[in-house]
């Protein structure tokens, strides 16, 4: 498989710009030397580039504890579905990044180890690959990665590139609540945070979105999570809070129905009925909940 690595190497289309106009803010060479290695075994690469990366968070894990989740012997591989739910599933959230070369330098000059996706065959004969990047040397242009039974690889730019790029660029960074990725988008950091909330501890799921609001300010969903993850805590006032916020900020109609229902729960009826009219004048979907929620504070 490696003479047909060297084989490809060419039309990468992002590489020579990298080099001719390194990013900004980087040092020349970033690796992350204490990222754990676990070999891949037959053909459970999957397993071994997630429990790379969870280790490496703090989150001990070995890749056997993973294949039963994240490997599907009939494809003898992994899918990326089971990747980012195997990693939310230890108690990580798992965010997809931007699907340039720019972003693998700088999640790893924060400290992130990425997990991408290679095509290490051909377009008729594909041969997927999970591999952890854990730095990169712009003098040598080439990225370092953990990859198979590799513990240290070192592949070209343009090698690394044109591998990826048939793999659709796909990468992903996890981290631990409160942590986001360096480079992760407003939308997929909000996608991994629903995601994260379906089965993650509320206190877990609070501190993500709360580290997510300090960048994202003017998100609704994240606001509204994190309204419903206080509540789910049993912090009834600090919800109220978080909601009331999202309803002024974005006069949404089902932040105040929230609002709403969770003050008449804590007593302030007066408040309660207040927020039901603005949710009801607002109209649109919610509108019939809000009517129900009034019913129930006028009863």
């Amino acid at each position: 498989m490696l003479a047909l690595l060297a084989a490809l190497a060419g039309c990468a289309v992002q590489s020579p710009r990298l080099l001719g106009a390194p990013p900004a803010g980087l040092p020349p060479r970033v690796e992350l030397t204490a990222t754990p290695f676990f070999p891949q075994e037959d053909y459970q690469c999957g397993p071994a580039a997630l429990a790379t990366t969870l280790s490496a968070i703090g989150f001990p894990t070995r890749p056997e504890a993973l294949v039963d989740r994240v490997f599907l012997p009939g494809r003898q591989g992994s899918l990326q579905i089971e990747m980012l739910a195997g990693a939310r599933g230890r108690g990580a959230v798992a965010t997809r990044i931007p699907g340039t070369l720019d972003a693998l330098m700088r999640e790893t000059h924060h400290g992130n180890p990425v997990v991408v996706l290679q095509n290490l065959g051909l377009s008729w004969a594909p041969s997927w690959h999970y591999a952890v990047v854990i730095g990169y040397d712009l003098d040598a242009a080439h990225f370092v990665l953990r990859s198979g039974p590799m513990e240290r690889q070192e592949l070209a730019f343009s090698t690394f590139e044109y591998t990826w790029d048939r793999g659709g660029r796909w990468a992903f960074v996890v981290t631990p609540p409160g942590m986001l990725p360096a480079t992760a988008t407003e939308a997929e950091a909000t996608r991994a945070l629903v995601a994260f909330e379906h089965n993650a501890p509320p206190d877990a799921a609070t501190r993500a979105y709360r580290a997510a609001l300090a960048r994202w300010p003017d998100n609704l969903t994240l606001a509204m999570g994190l309204g419903n993850t206080l509540y789910a805590q049993g912090n009834k006032p600090g919800a109220a809070a978080a909601f009331r916020n999202a309803a002024q900020r974005h006069n949404d109609a089902a932040a105040y129905n929230n609002l709403a229902m969770v003050l008449l729960e804590l007593g302030r009826r007066d408040e309660a009925r207040s927020a039901a009219k603005k949710a009801v004048s607002l109209g649109g979907p919610f509108q019939a909940q809000a009517a129900d929620t009034l019913w129930r504070v006028n009863d």
